[in-house]
């Protein structure tokens, strides 16, 4: 499908949104089943932020991956404003400082907008990078800032960077058509549908658990995510 024939989404499903408290009130009755997860093997893991929101609408998904063992940092750039020359560079310098503070290649997890900054740091950073996790991220839409549609951004955004990369997806998304978060079919890339909201990707209980699911693999060793057993009655 050509980028120019997604499909904003509809006033349904944006109204959809409104979901949200459904999912934040699912967090406390999951707990005890998140909290049955692989662990983690305490390797750094980088959480960006989406378009207009800061690192206080990760607190949820970063508190949950550092109680399973991950060193989990935030950003740390304030409000996401958008792709500007500054937002680019500050994302580059605090990556590059995790790594050098670890020296062991980080993770990477972007929410929306912040999913089309993270595989642009593994497209960079490759050899730096161990996976990348994309949460309804539509670097398939092509959009630029102004809201246009530019073909030659959506080819090159589209190409996944050379590293394990996992776009978790939901078509009921009410913000950005969820065609364009997905990933083109290679050796090194996944797509996982879930039922959720846009705004309540890091906090939605089946989206946690698949990025923990994607976490703890061991490095160097990743493979799609097993969609068999239990998985098969909720992915």
């Amino acid at each position: 499908m050509s980028v120019s024939a997604h499909e904003e989404p509809s006033l349904f499903s944006r109204l959809g949104e409104l979901r949200i408290f459904l999912e934040l009130g699912s967090m406390l009755p999951a707990l005890p089943a998140l909290m049955q997860a692989p662990r983690g093997d305490g390797h750094p893991v980088l959480v960006l932020p989406g378009m207009l929101t800061s690192d206080g609408s990760t607190v949820v998904l970063r508190r949950y991956l550092s109680t399973l063992g991950y060193q989990v940092h935030p950003w740390k750039l304030g409000m996401n404003w958008g792709p500007s020359l500054e937002i680019r560079q500050g994302v580059r310098d605090r990556f590059r400082e995790l790594s050098d503070r670890y020296q062991r290649r980080v993770s990477i997890v972007g929410w929306s907008l912040g999913g089309i900054y993270a595989r642009e740091l593994a497209r960079e950073q490759p050899s730096l990078v161990r996976q990348v996790i994309t949460l309804a991220s539509p670097f398939g839409a092509g959009y630029r800032m102004d809201g246009s549609y530019d073909p030659e951004l959506a080819k090159r955004l589209r190409a996944a960077p050379p590293v394990p990369c996992t776009a978790i997806y939901s078509k009921s998304d009410g913000v950005v058509p969820w065609e364009a978060c997905l990933e083109q079919k290679g050796p090194q890339t996944d797509n996982i549908e879930v039922h959720a909201t846009h705004i309540g990707m890091g906090v939605n209980p089946l989206v946690l658990w698949a990025i923990a699911d994607r976490l703890s693999q061991s490095e160097g060793q990743w493979k799609p995510f097993d969609r068999s057993g239990f998985h098969s009655y909720f992915y």
